[in-house]
């Protein structure tokens, strides 16, 4: 992704942003890392981890240039900004670092630095009329800074600019031109001239969780102690301290809604139910409810509750299979029969995997 200049006024000159009578300046910004597919997705980052980016940053012909990354938590008003350091070659880096769950974003800005350049070329010179000479370009450069500055550092800069106009003493001059202090000060408050920034580009920060764990999944009914009982939550809850002896900090657990008995599958995928088969428990919904219902045999939704908190106080989180599918008796198949899709004889179509068949599922059609 390449940045081109902001649009300047009508009085400067269309690409440099300086004034008419000045040289055209501008600056280019290109291929900044880390983005996905040109920025058009966010990256991904954890809380507490960095984002270095990289960018390739350069103006026309000799132009000094300087850049800095940009980046806030999305809604704020004001940005952060970190300078960004030459790595050659015309490349440019800085890291950042993300503290908080949010969308973040950040932007990569570029300027011509007349400043660096100006002291830069004056510490190499040695002829006493050449730096008296470039001791006023620095005094005028000096004078924009000024300008745009605070009135403590208007204290400062103003009387350093006075100085390098009117010193006549060579070693005076050049000991005050090169003052690092009163630089960094100058260069704080310089004007960007040729300012260009880049769009900005998102950061999706989440959990360190969410970079890696580890689940275990489990089912419920499958619970119980007891050869033929249906399991519980209760079952579940008496499993924690084991799971979590294991490593694991993610208990997976399928759908927990009532099972649809129409069309019920058998075990193995038998197209007949056998008495006794309870179902696969994707296939969502049933006279009990659908997806804001628990299975009755599996307990209530205090229960459901109580085992999130005991889950919790192992250090471990629950993560629920969320099916947007449904059993043929699912009460939204009589509320909502446009949500599915019909076959020319006008039955439901059901969820297929050539060969296997699932006569017990109607997948919503988001279509």
């Amino acid at each position: 992704m390449s940045a081109r200049p902001n649009p300047p006024p009508a009085d400067v000159h269309p690409l440099s942003g300086e004034r008419a009578d000045r040289v055209p300046a501008f600056t280019i910004v290109e291929d900044v890392k880390p983005s996905v597919d040109g920025g058009r997705y966010p990256i991904k980052r954890v809380v507490g981890e960095e984002v270095k980016v990289v960018a390739a940053c350069f103006a026309h012909g000799h132009e000094h240039v300087a850049c800095a990354v940009r980046y806030r938590i999305k809604g704020e008003r004001a940005w952060r900004e970190v300078a960004m350091e030459p790595l050659g070659n015309d490349l440019w880096s800085a890291a950042f670092t993300v503290d908080r769950v949010g969308t973040w974003e950040y932007l990569v800005a570029c300027w011509i630095d007349h400043l660096t350049a100006w002291r830069d070329g004056f510490a190499r010179r040695t002829d006493p009329e050449d730096l008296r000479l470039n001791a006023r370009i620095g005094a005028e450069l000096i004078a924009r800074s000024a300008a745009l500055c605070n009135a403590g550092d208007c204290a400062r800069l103003e009387p350093w600019a006075h100085i390098l106009g009117e010193e006549g003493d060579i070693e005076r001059l050049r000991a005050v031109a090169l003052d690092e202090s009163l630089f960094a000060v100058a260069l704080a408050n310089a004007p960007r001239d040729g300012l260009t920034e880049t769009a900005p580009f998102g950061v999706t920060v989440d959990r360190e969780r969410a970079r890696f764990s580890a689940w275990y999944e489990l089912f419920p009914r499958s619970c119980s102690a007891t050869p033929g009982r249906h399991g519980t939550f209760a079952d579940v809850d008496e499993r924690l301290d084991d799971i979590a002896a294991l490593g694991f900090d993610v208990l997976y657990l399928p759908p927990i809604h009532p099972i649809g008995r129409e069309k019920r599958k058998g075990k193995n995928n038998a197209v007949t139910a056998a008495p006794g088969d309870v179902g696969s428990p994707w296939a969502i919904g049933a006279r009990e409810g659908g997806h804001t219902a628990i299975l009755p045999e599996l307990g209530t939704l205090a229960d459901f509750k109580h085992l999130v908190m005991a889950t919790r106080a192992r250090g471990m989180e629950i993560a629920l299979d969320i099916a947007f599918q449904c059993a043929p008796d699912h009460p939204w198949v009589a509320e909502h029969p446009e949500w599915f899709r019909r076959r020319p004889d006008g039955s439901i179509q059901y969820a297929e995997n050539p060969p296997k068949k699932y006569q017990d599922i109607y997948p919503l059609d988001f279509d």
